[in-house]
């Protein structure tokens, strides 16, 4: 009888005591935890899956539009080359039941795509619990070509320092070859548009504009005096010689229409004035031939060549780019070259032409930049480091994404890096 009262109170202990409660509620509330754990990794795979299935039909559609319009396929050929290119791209372990398919449109006004599609599952570990063995995802990629036209700036370094190291020589084939390069992707005229930009502190648009209402003439009048006893006598506007400096801020960094005496663009009679530019066209043999013209002198002014850059894409004056065909998608690019970091600019408290105070020069730029990327423009920079300088924080900065800044240390590979930058506008050419 004592046993059995003990084992009573015990009992009646037990079923009092809280203690266990907190295991109770532990293995209750671990399952919904588990299971939002397990779904959040079975997700993680299915999106990993659904990723890598982008990428490789991105690449697939590149490269059979590539291969249409250079006649190595023909229509009948696309789903077996679909199939083969993104076999060999698609590399997920945890997908099944991948299937692609490919669908073009031939030639039409708009231009010619094909659509290649992508779909499969990945089978869940933690989620088959809860009745959902597998999570499906498909993706698509689409490649346009002939709808897509390009006009491309090219913003060229010509500054004293290029005389050395052998830049300035290998500077003319690598520009020369970008050029021809660029210009193979034109299938009929207008589809490639170029403008070549040689800067150094000033831009040269060119002595014969002297009578434009654009040309701003305070500071070069006042620089162009001679005067004796009988008063000052200021210069014909006819001498001079081509060359403008930054306009009045904030119009330093935008594209706005010269309308009015405060954003008009300003002479000045720069002793180092480089060759004109050459504003958009598909003459590139004339194009060429500007680029074997480019002589080394003056000090660098990056913002100047890169504002003339964008005015060369720009629809209104003073370099009245060609009007745009609506029936068409148009691809603008500003590839920018420099060997030296910015050290004078049209204000001498900013620089000397040796040395940049306290970035005033750099902080311009970055403002231009991002007006030019966020009016859709693409950024390509190259900083030519034969001296060993700081790496150009600020044409990092104006690169439209990490994979669009080259730093080239050998004027060597000049031609390497123009060329790579050819290959990837290639495929912005037909990447719709």
């Amino acid at each position: 009888m004592a046993t059995n009262a003990r084992i009573n109170k015990t009992l009646a202990a037990f079923g009092r005591s809280e203690h266990g409660n907190i295991a109770v509620l532990f293995a209750i509330a671990a399952v919904p935890i588990l299971s939002f754990v397990g779904a959040a990794i079975d997700y993680t795979r299915a999106n990993s899956a659904r990723s890598s299935m982008q990428a490789a039909l991105d690449s697939t559609s590149l490269m059979l539009a590539k291969d249409l319009q250079d006649g190595k396929i023909t229509a009948a050929d696309i789903a077996t080359k679909a199939s083969a290119y993104f076999t060999a791209l698609y590399t997920n372990t945890d997908a099944r039941s991948v299937t692609v398919s490919a669908t073009y449109t031939a030639s039409t006004p708009q231009g010619s795509t094909i659509v290649v599609n992508g779909s499969g599952n990945v089978p869940t570990e933690f989620m088959k619990i809860a009745g959902y063995p597998q999570i499906g995802f498909n993706s698509s990629s689409t490649s346009a070509w002939g709808n897509v036209r390009m006009r491309v700036a090219l913003a060229l370094d010509v500054t004293g320092s290029m005389a050395s190291d052998g830049k300035m020589t290998a500077l003319k084939p690598a520009a020369k070859s970008l050029i021809d390069q660029l210009a193979a992707l034109a299938k009929n005229p207008g589809d490639v548009y170029i403008s070549v930009v040689p800067f150094a502190k000033d831009v040269n648009v060119g002595a014969s504009n002297y009578s434009q209402s654009w040309i701003n003439w305070t500071d070069w009048d006042s620089a162009n005096q001679s005067c004796n006893w009988n008063g000052c006598t200021t210069a014909s506007h006819t001498t001079w010689n081509g060359c403008v400096t930054d306009r009045n801020q904030p119009y330093d960094t935008q594209n706005t229409a010269p309308t009015s005496s405060n954003t008009q663009f300003y002479a000045e009679q720069y002793n180092a004035c480089p060759v004109q530019l050459a504003p958009l066209s598909y003459d590139f043999a004339s194009l060429k031939n500007k680029v074997d013209s480019f002589v080394p002198n003056g000090g660098t002014n990056q913002p100047i060549g890169i504002a003339w850059g964008w005015q060369s894409l720009t629809q209104s004056p003073p370099l009245n780019a060609p009007s745009e065909d609506p029936n068409y998608t148009y691809k603008k690019a500003l590839i920018v070259m420099s060997d030296g970091l910015n050290t004078q600019d049209r204000w001498p408290s900013y620089g000397d032409g040796q040395t940049q105070y306290n970035s005033q020069i750099d902080n311009r730029q970055k403002i231009l930049c991002d007006n030019i990327k966020a009016a859709g423009i693409t950024i390509y920079t190259m900083q030519v480091n034969t001296a060993g300088d700081p790496t150009s924080t600020v044409l990092q900065y104006c690169a439209s994404g990490s994979d669009k800044f080259t730093m080239v240390t050998s004027s060597s590979q000049i031609m390497t890096a123009f060329a790579a930058i050819g290959t990837s506008l290639s495929k912005l050419r037909v990447a719709k």
